[in-house]
């Protein structure tokens, strides 16, 4: 087996990697449905905690389904090729929303 199959089989999951992914993703999904469900909670605590729960779980995916890490060299090439991705991705989406706002309130007058 050579150095290079050795780093790939390593930087895929194991079957423990996977559940603990798949475990922390319902316990972090499950969290928010009950804050909005019970209701004991003000908006802007529902909605914060929405915020922050949602951003662990993209983190969580990244981390142990996505296998995105910055210790190994391939590995810090891959985030960083999803981390650009991800920019462009938002930059699109969030000039788009804004063209389309601006060409809306234009024609409002």
């Amino acid at each position: 087996m050579s150095h290079n199959e050795i780093e790939h089989d390593a930087s895929h999951g194991s079957v423990k990697t996977y559940l603990i992914g798949f475990l922390l993703s319902v316990i972090l999904t499950a969290i928010p449905f009950y804050v909005v469900i019970s209701g004991d909670f003000s908006k802007v605590t529902t909605l914060w905690s929405i915020v922050i729960l949602a951003i662990v779980q993209i983190w969580v995916h990244l981390k142990y389904f996505l296998h995105l890490n910055f210790i190994t060299e391939s590995g810090r090439l891959n985030s960083f090729s999803f981390l650009f991705s991800a920019m462009i991705i938002i930059m699109v989406v969030g000039l788009s929303v804004w063209i389309i706002y601006a060409s809306n309130a234009m024609m409002m007058y």
